[in-house]
């Protein structure tokens, strides 16, 4: 009910609609909080980028250039840009079949564990079985296993089956090392899928491997390639599981870097071109899955 006021005659203005007048701090924090707010992430943002930035200008510089000044002279100097580098790199054969074996361990490596792993997930989220729960506990138990700890025997059960120092035991060691995290993210996921939309599909007559490949997996798309994200940069990025398991004549990427420090401590020029161009890779498959890759994220944050 409006009240009105005594002296003019009109309404006044109910409790419920005064609001107390922010402070003079508060009044400052909310103009100047937007704009130090994208002042900070900028600054935040650059600081970040700056070894990237540094690496790739490295690259681009003589040996001579790099080892008589720092990459930023590049800004007062642009002469001393040049790809050369890159040619050679091109023309080092060890450092290009690094590249291919390295694909040819990520890829498999990426396609096992999510197909394994939502394939588990699945199962997890939506099947009976004995021990459903115990296993699944298991499996997330099997996430604070460090890799260290299973150097040794995995290396002399792949010694026993004859795949040791082999693209395929490296492959197999990242796919098992890699499913305890995509059962465990998948599972949560689909689990979060409404119990009556599986329902009406198994009413129309689709069975559990129809429900899974035509339901499931495509509403999981932001979960999986979430999942495909991390185990790539994982398994491309690694050197240590490359390092013992791979063939020491044809090792991946890293490795092969490592080797060429090793051998050549000079060639400062082919290791920058050739750690740039092994970042490229892994930076091209975030960016053209950054929006599922938020998606997911979001997703098990608003679920």
């Amino acid at each position: 009910m409006t009240t009105a006021d005594p002296l003019t005659g009109a309404p006044a203005p109910s409790v419920a609609s005064v609001r107390p007048r922010p402070s003079l701090p508060a009044r400052l924090a909310s103009r100047l909080g937007g704009g130090v707010t994208r002042f900070f992430l900028v600054a935040v943002g650059l600081f970040w980028l700056m070894p990237t930035v540094g690496l790739l200008l490295s690259s681009l510089r003589d040996r001579s250039d790099i080892a008589s000044s720092g990459w930023w002279k590049v800004f007062s100097h642009p002469g001393q840009l040049t790809t050369s580098s890159y040619d050679t790199l091109f023309h080092n054969d060890k450092v290009m079949h690094s590249l291919l074996t390295t694909t040819f361990i990520t890829v498999p490596a990426t396609v096992l564990v999510i197909l394994v792993g939502a394939f588990a997930g699945y199962a997890f989220a939506w099947l009976d079985f004995p021990g459903r729960d115990w296993w699944f506990m298991a499996v997330v138990a099997l996430l604070v296993v460090p890799v260290q700890v299973a150097l040794i025997p995995v290396a002399k059960l792949f010694n026993t089956l004859g795949i040791f120092e082999t693209t395929a035991g490296v492959v197999l060691f990242h796919t098992a090392f890699g499913l305890p995290f995509a059962i465990f993210l998948l599972r949560n996921f689909f689990a979060e899928i409404p119990r009556e939309l599986l329902e009406a599909a198994r009413l129309d007559g689709a069975g559990e491997f129809r429900l899974f490949f035509r339901v499931v997996l495509p509403l999981g798309g932001p979960a999986i390639a979430s999942l495909g994200i991390f185990q790539f940069l994982w398994v491309w990025n690694d050197m240590l599981v490359g390092l013992i398991f791979a063939d020491s004549a044809n090792p991946p990427i890293t490795v092969a870097l490592q080797q060429q420090v090793r051998q050549f401590g000079d060639n400062v020029d082919i290791l920058a071109s050739g750690a740039f161009l092994s970042m490229i890779v892994p930076l091209a498959v975030f960016f053209a899955f950054q929006r599922q890759f938020v998606s997911g994220v979001m997703a098990g944050a608003v679920k």
